[in-house]
């Protein structure tokens, strides 16, 4: 018994190009960069990096970016698989080399899924961004 096509091949190809371009546009948002407006950049970091600022920014980190960004903050957290967009890997030039105002800023108004952490005091988003600080990459030798 031979089966006969019931949709045309035009279709089939227009269904083909279909899901290629919605993958396309899928991987490209996912991709996006979260950018904080250069205004942020003025922003200064009123606290100082020092060890009291960095035990308290990693207190904070360890409560609410470890579970995506991980303990280390390469963003692989125990929920990171579980997002639509990857978290920032705070170890990467990328996130390294952002302005603290900048860091500050996306702390402050956080990026679907990151929410926005402006419930946190300035003081504790500070100590936050001097603790990313401390996740910078180390050289290898």
């Amino acid at each position: 018994m031979k089966v006969k096509n019931v949709f045309p091949r035009p279709f089939g190809i227009v269904v083909c190009i279909f899901i290629a371009a919605f993958s396309i546009i899928l991987q490209a948002q996912s991709k996006k960069v979260f950018k904080a407006p250069p205004s942020a950049d003025e922003i200064k970091n009123p606290m100082p990096g020092d060890a009291a600022s960095i035990i308290e920014g990693k207190k904070t980190y360890t409560t609410f970016c470890a579970a995506c960004h991980g303990n280390k903050g390469k963003g692989d957290g125990v929920a990171a698989a579980g997002l639509q967009k990857p978290p920032a890997d705070h170890t990467s030039a990328a996130v390294q080399s952002q302005s603290d105002g900048a860091i500050f800023w996306k702390l402050t108004n956080g990026n679907n899924p990151m929410p926005s952490y402006a419930t946190l005091t300035p003081t504790q988003r500070w100590q936050l961004v001097n603790y990313i600080r401390t996740l910078a990459k180390s050289p290898k030798k």
